[in-house]
């Protein structure tokens, strides 16, 4: 087992875990939450997916982990204080999934991946990157997979105390971060793994069900006792010992990634 490479990629901030044995592999690229664990280097450590034949480069979401203001998260409490969809959420998810192309092209010239389909994999908020990325890129993904994701923002937004004000712009906004009507253009591009806690906040637990529904055979739902929303004990800053519900999921998504890559022919199926 390697250790963690940290580094930059178009300045944004990454925890690259390597494979083991020497040469090429492919690459599956993650966004982490914003509840805990809520930097790239403690979602590596949730969600490591040891052992499994591909690079996992975890990349920091805004503000969060190396971009974090003044060393801790008070700043985006102040941005959801002030508009919870249009100052926090919504830019968050935009902001992640554009600076995502540069990224990816310094991750393909810093490491040694393939230069094949990636796998993308998000969770809360980050699922919503990861969701964004296969609706509105046309970016080459093998499969993909959603842990407790944001996959529908005013869902999210419910989770708020409050009634939020909808107007003309933050109406749009939100729906276009709406993945069960985008379910279509997911479906075409690449297969997706659901995974939700059936403690998870019940709108986001439904919004799961949804979008499996809407996927169809494009999608897999894995569905895991006892799992609420967060992966990790707080405060999920820095990396910490893997929590027995997290290895499940951890277990669950280096399965679905494994059978991707070799009913691709990019790796040998497990032993």
């Amino acid at each position: 087992m390697h250790p963690p490479i940290t580094g930059t990629a178009a300045g944004v901030p990454f925890t690259a875990l390597p494979p083991d044995g020497a040469g090429t592999a492919p690459l599956i690229v993650t966004w982490h939450m914003l509840d805990a664990p809520r930097s790239d280097a403690a979602f590596a450590a949730a969600l490591p997916m040891h052992g499994l034949p591909a690079w996992r480069v975890h990349l920091g979401m805004p503000m969060c982990g190396a971009r974090m203001v003044d060393g801790g998260t008070a700043a985006i409490v102040e941005l959801a204080r002030q508009d919870v969809l249009m100052s926090y959420l919504y830019p968050f998810v935009r902001q992640a999934s554009e600076e995502f192309p540069a990224a990816l092209a310094s991750i393909r010239a810093q490491l040694p991946v393939d230069d094949g389909p990636i796998g993308v994999l998000g969770a809360s908020l980050g699922g919503a990157v990861a969701l964004r990325i296969l609706a509105g890129t046309g970016i080459p993904v093998f499969a993909g997979a959603v842990v407790n994701a944001a996959v529908r923002m005013r869902s999210v937004v419910a989770l708020f105390p409050g009634d939020y004000p909808y107007d003309e712009e933050s109406g749009q906004a939100a729906d276009s971060l709406d993945f069960v009507a985008r379910a279509g253009l997911i479906a075409d591009r690449a297969p997706l793994l659901v995974v939700s806690g059936e403690l998870d906040h019940p709108g986001l637990r439904a919004d799961a069900l949804d979008l499996v529904d809407a996927l169809g055979e494009r999608a897999e739902l894995l569905s895991v006792p006892g799992l609420a929303h967060p992966l990790a004990e707080e405060p999920g800053i820095e990396p910490a010992p893997q929590l027995p519900l997290a290895r499940a999921v951890d277990a669950g998504l280096t399965r679905w990634f494994w059978r991707r890559l070799a009913d691709a022919g990019r790796i040998r199926p497990p032993r």
